[in-house]
């Protein structure tokens, strides 16, 4: 009689370990999913733009030095980085446009503030910020050389003329979603101005904020670019847009092809593994996605 009661406790206990390791094995195979789904996409189209490249290469419609081989332009990249001197190049303009966004954030997060929350305030600049947001940032480079000369704040200054409009535009889109019983909450509870700021409206407006937040970058680091590109001096370093015109000074193609690849690695770098992440903690956060 106990061993019959004792066959079917242990019956019970399996089935309740198996209950337990199920969401476990459930959860790997939807990381593993989602993995999959990610890294898979990505790779079959970069294959199918070498597919191209490398077919409209061999049919020789271009001559060599207009269009290289996918190899040749891989053979140059990998001189650079075998040298060291690819470390050097993602440095110098990775730590300008670091440190340009980040001053940019600074400056553009209390005037979305000023600008998203004063009627009289955004009525004078509003229009201005998306006037500055719309032109495009080599067009500051001419005035920044004349002012700055060919210098660092001439590259930092049109950095965040790029980045600063996007920054607070994003903000202002998110304080104008943000409802207004949030509001009458925090004056219920007696809150100043700075903790309604902190604690309601920019988590509130946090989506907004994020896509200013990315869409900043993005402008910061094409701003950076133009400005390389244009602004070029032995003092200021070899970055990614001054390796950019030495390969078209040189007419060196692969040259050209390299510096455009390490361009848009280091953007796709910052987008997958800064912003994304970030927006989908603030989804799940919001129980918009699942976890």
């Amino acid at each position: 009689m106990r061993r019959a009661e004792a066959e079917p406790d242990s019956a019970a206990v399996g089935a309740g370990l198996d209950a337990l390791d199920t969401p476990v094995t459930a959860h790997r195979r939807s990381v593993r999913r989602r993995l999959l789904g990610t890294v898979l996409p990505p790779l079959a189209a970069f294959a199918l733009v070498i597919g191209v490249w490398q077919a409209l290469w061999a049919s020789a419609w271009w001559p060599e030095f207009k269009l290289p081989s996918p190899g040749t332009v891989w053979t140059t990249f990998w001189a650079i980085t075998v040298d060291g001197s690819v470390f050097e190049i993602v440095w110098t303009s990775g730590h300008r446009a670091v440190l340009g966004f980040a001053v940019g954030a600074a400056i553009g997060t209390p005037l979305g503030l000023l600008v998203g929350r004063i009627p009289l305030v955004r009525a004078a600049i509003g229009p201005l910020l998306t006037g500055l947001q719309s032109l495009p940032s080599v067009a500051w480079v001419p005035a920044a050389i004349l002012w700055f000369g060919i210098s660092d704040p001439a590259i930092y200054f049109v950095v965040l003329l790029g980045s600063i409009p996007s920054i607070a535009n994003g903000l202002i889109a998110g304080l104008d979603q943000v409802p207004p019983i949030l509001l009458r909450v925090g004056r219920v509870l007696n809150a100043g101005r700075f903790a309604t700021a902190r604690h309601i409206l920019l988590p509130a407006a946090l989506p907004g904020y994020l896509a200013g937040l990315k869409q900043g970058w993005a402008f910061s680091w094409r701003s950076l670019m133009a400005a390389e590109l244009i602004a070029v001096s032995p003092q200021l370093g070899i970055g990614l847009g001054a390796y950019l015109s030495q390969g078209q000074d040189f007419n060196d193609m692969p040259m050209v092809l390299s510096a455009i690849f390490l361009i848009l690695l280091v953007g796709i770098g910052v987008d997958l593994l800064l912003f994304r992440p970030l927006e989908r903690a603030v989804l799940r956060a919001r129980g918009l996605t699942t976890p």
